[in-house]
């Protein structure tokens, strides 16, 4: 500590913070860092033994009150007793950028006063209380309504009060924290333009707003410049890299930048003001203006800047460490990077302890450290005698090493491409694309038809690039999915890192010294280099840290290899079924069903569309998947192809190798049914029909029989049926001593037919050839007379058809299968009145135990020692 107290300091600062956010004992306050701090002066002066570590301590428990007294005080003046009130009179400012995205108006606004007739006044009328406001617009007209609105203006409306959304799955992305870091606790709602007041600051107001409004309008009149200059593919891309601006990418661009890593260039960082600063320093020089005042004048102009870009995490560190350096070199005192950005950082951490939980700032700093600490150390194990290439090389390898652990713990995926795509493609964007753009998007100011041809040659320099990232991110081979790692691994990760980088500096090529002969040849000396205790040691600790470090990886790609336990998991996917089976022995996945997004668009609605619409499968189920490790689907079971059912697989298909596809063997005609089909064929994956008696015997303890639909003889391909739930695929999975009935979407008329058909071969046993189909795979075998008894029986959970339905479950169905346990899976609040309570009681008279997704979020049932245990989302 005495010879890097900075160092000292930002880590025992972190460590700090990161108890606290694990911890959170009430008595972490403001006091105790108070109280740590006098500690702490006090120790300065007496100086005892041992007051490294004591001061140590002090700066860690100093920091655990900072971070928990910000958190406690983080809490809602409107404290109500229930999750939505649906008359509330606000009246505030709208305090953020406003969103206009289709019919969606979105933005923040922090209350003067509150009134909820239900419940009264809240604590200081709600004054100072900020809130996420989303405004649905009835008409077309009301879009340029909402782009009026501005930063600063007052608003006064009546709508509904709820709380955000908490997370409804395991692992799944929680809207309530991640607006509670942002200390907002309520969204407001409502729908059309008219019944809102909209009014800009009075004259006596203006204070701070004029100058927000004027940094919003710049950074609009850049946006436009933008728009001008680059086609439409095009324009998004560039907002992104040049302004910070990500609102606009197109997302399938966005999602080939993120397969091969790359977002990083789309994202505002210190790549951007290095440049920034390069070409105003440049500028200014060519103005006459000496070193001290240009220096000053760059260290001015920052703060604008951070502004104009977004402000986000990445961008405010790199300002700060450049604001910091420019003060440093104009005091001649710029010696340490390392006590830059760690100065920074922790001046950051104080301003906002949450920026701790932000990804964009620990990836930041991380990678800044990274490169500052490993890139020289890096640059001598290279044996590469190019500078800049062996610079380019040590760069791309240290950012890759760094980032990784925190890439695949928050995004899950790592590309084999990544490497080689950051280093051949960052070049280009960093020296070409990026500050070509900046000048043509300035240069419009003054120039336009200069700026045009610039703008044109970096258009067609896009082209060649995104074309590239477009071949390199295609490969599924290239692509390799990582469950999301515990923090222990990511420590030990770095443990490990640093501990192998340490131990092969000795062996690092060492250009100044020359080996003396007698060495090189082993002449005239008994003492061989690679023979004495050190060095053997060195390398007994070199292979232990390699084999720990590949162990590591080989562990994280895959923690649940050989777990002696299954897992059956209903998802909450809204309105819709999704089901993911992992199964026991042999560990392989099922999904049944994806889920979907199902769209109530009339013609003419066309303006209502967002730029990114909602998408259940790319924006939930996949993340969703790949956080739980999903390397393979080996079987993808469509039980019929409504959109509820089919719209989420889509995605999956795109985004997850999938071996098998089992479904009914009739073809919905909608273009989106024809779409995915047409994928699963380009993308290799075989396409089965099933039928009553099928059954595939997925791994040693877990077999599917399949009971519906019933075969209607020799088929001559697949045909088309438009009402899909009569045809729904139903099956039995058998899973080490349990039994799990699945029942897509059939009505009664079709558990009837089953059920007659079950009694019409069981008595004797002598009918049981009738439900032998024509065998074909997937079916290891077909179901005869013996096994058609051993399925038709109680089953330990049943998965309620059509949602719990009125139309289905019937009475004597429940009496057949005697389900211990039933899943409904439903959306909250759905139109259609799911589940009907008719079913509900149906299933409490039979003593029956109802889990429900609308209810319980999702549902995991765990299959361990032939039982099976149960545990819910939202209702331990």
């Amino acid at each position: 500590m005495a010879q890097r107290p900075i160092v000292a300091f930002a880590v025992c600062w972190g460590i700090g913070y990161a108890i606290a956010v694990i911890v959170r004992l009430p008595w972490m306050n403001l006091w105790l860092a108070m109280a740590a701090g006098m500690l702490y002066c006090a120790a300065m002066i007496m100086r005892p033994k041992g007051i490294v570590w004591l001061r140590s301590l002090l700066i860690v428990t100093a920091a655990a009150g900072v971070y928990g007294d910000h958190d406690a005080r983080n809490r809602s003046l409107v404290e109500l007793q229930t999750d939505e009130v649906s008359s509330v009179h606000f009246q505030g400012r709208i305090v953020t950028p406003v969103s206009v995205d289709g019919d969606r108006v979105s933005f923040q606004a922090e209350a003067e006063s509150i009134a909820i007739p239900e419940y009264g006044v809240p604590e200081n009328g709600g004054k100072g209380e900020q809130m996420q406001f989303s405004i649905r617009l009835l008409a077309l007209e009301e879009q340029e309504t909402a782009r009026r609105w501005e930063r600063g203006d007052r608003i006064e409306l009546d709508g509904t009060l709820r709380r955000p959304a908490e997370a409804r799955n395991f692992g799944g992305f929680d809207y309530r924290s991640y607006l509670r870091l942002q200390h907002i606790h309520w969204q407001m709602t409502a729908k059309g333009t008219t019944g809102l007041a909209v009014t800009p600051p009075e004259s006596g107001e203006w204070g701070g707003w004029l100058a927000m409004r004027g940094i919003d309008r710049f950074r609009d009149r850049l946006a436009a410049q933008v728009d001008r200059l680059f086609p439409p593919d095009q324009s998004g891309f560039m907002k992104g890299m040049l302004i910070g601006l990500t609102d606009e990418i197109e997302p399938q661009q966005f999602e080939r930048f993120s397969r091969l890593g790359l977002t990083h260039i789309i994202a505002i960082s210190g790549l951007n003001v290095a440049i920034f600063l390069a070409c105003l320093i440049w500028l200014l020089r060519r103005f006459g203006l000496t070193r001290e005042t240009y220096l000053l004048t760059a260290l001015a102009l920052m703060p604008l800047y951070i502004a104009v870009t977004g402000a986000s995490p990445s961008i405010v560190r790199a300002g700060l460490m450049a604001m910091i350096g420019l003060y440093a070199a104009y005091r001649n005192r710029l010696k340490d990077g390392l006590h830059i950005a760690l100065i920074a950082g922790v001046g950051m951490l104080v301003w906002n302890p949450y920026y701790l939980l932000d990804v964009s700032f620990q990836l930041s700093f991380l990678v800044t450290l990274g490169l500052i600490l490993g890139v020289p150390q890096m640059n001598k194990l290279l044996p590469i005698k190019h500078v800049k290439l062996r610079d380019a090389l040590s760069i791309t390898v240290v950012a890759q090493l760094i980032s990784f652990p925190l890439s695949i713990y928050y995004f899950n995926q790592f590309s084999l491409m990544s490497f080689a795509a950051n280093f051949a493609l960052v070049p280009a964007f960093s020296a070409w694309v990026m500050p070509g753009g900046t000048a043509a998007m300035l240069l419009g100011f003054i120039w336009g038809t200069g700026a045009g041809w610039l703008g044109w040659l970096i258009a067609k320099t896009n082209e060649l690039l995104f074309y590239v990232v477009e071949q390199a991110s295609k490969p599924d081979a290239v692509q390799t999915i990582w469950p999301t790692p515990s923090p222990v691994w990511i420590l030990a990760y770095y443990g490990l890192l640093c501990a192998v980088l340490a131990l092969l500096q000795p062996f690092a090529a060492k250009d100044e010294e020359v080996a003396p002969e007698p060495m090189l040849y082993g002449v005239k000396t008994n003492k061989l280099p690679f023979l004495n205790r050190q060095t053997m040691n060195r390398y007994v600790l070199l292979l232990a840290s390699l084999l720990g470090f590949v162990g590591l990886l080989w562990y994280g790609y895959d923690p649940e290899r050989g777990a002696a336990e299954g897992r059956v998991q209903f998802l909450d996917v809204g309105q819709g079924d999704s089901i993911l089976i992992q199964t026991l022995p042999g560990g392989h996945t099922i999904l049944v069903d994806g889920g979907g997004t199902v769209s109530f668009r009339k013609p003419g609605d066309a303006w209502k569309e967002r730029r990114d619409p909602y998408e259940v499968g790319r924006k939930m189920l996949v993340p969703l998947l790949k956080k739980r490790g999903v390397q393979q689907i080996d079987e993808l079971i469509l039980t019929h192809q409504d959109a509820d059912h089919f719209g989420g697989l889509q995605a999956v298909l795109e985004h997850i190798p999938v071996r098998r596809f089992l479904f009914n063997g009739t073809l919905k005609p909608l273009p989106a049914v024809e779409k995915l089909f047409q994928t699963a064929l380009e993308k290799g994956t075989e396409l089965v029909e099933v039928e009553a008696g099928d059954t595939l015997q997925v791994d040693a303890g877990t077999a599917l029989h399949f009971l519906y639909p019933l075969p209607e003889g020799a088929r001559e391909g697949v045909r088309v049926e438009q009402d899909q739930n009569p045809s729904s695929v139903v099956f039995l999975m058998e899973m080490a001593g349990t039994r799990w009935l699945f029942t897509g979407d059939i009505g009664q008329a079709e558990e009837r037919k089953l059920l007659n058909r079950w009694s019409a071969v069981t008595p004797g046993l002598t009918q049981g050839e009738a439900l032998a189909p024509v065998a074909r795979e997937p079916a290891s075998s077909v179901m005869g007379a013996a096994q058609v008894s051993a399925v038709y029986k109680p089953v330990d959970v049943l998965k309620v058809a059509h949602h719990g339905s009125k139309s289905s479950t019937a009475e004597e169905w429940l009496r057949a299968w005697q389900p211990k346990h039933a899943v409904i899976s439903a959306g909250v609040n759905n139109i259609y009145g799911h589940p009907n309570r008719q079913v509900l009681e149906r299933l409490t008279s039979h003593g029956i135990s109802v889990q429900r997704t609308d209810r319980d979020g999702e549902v995991q049932m765990t299959v361990r020692d032939g039982k099976i245990y149960t545990r819910t989302k939202l209702r331990p």
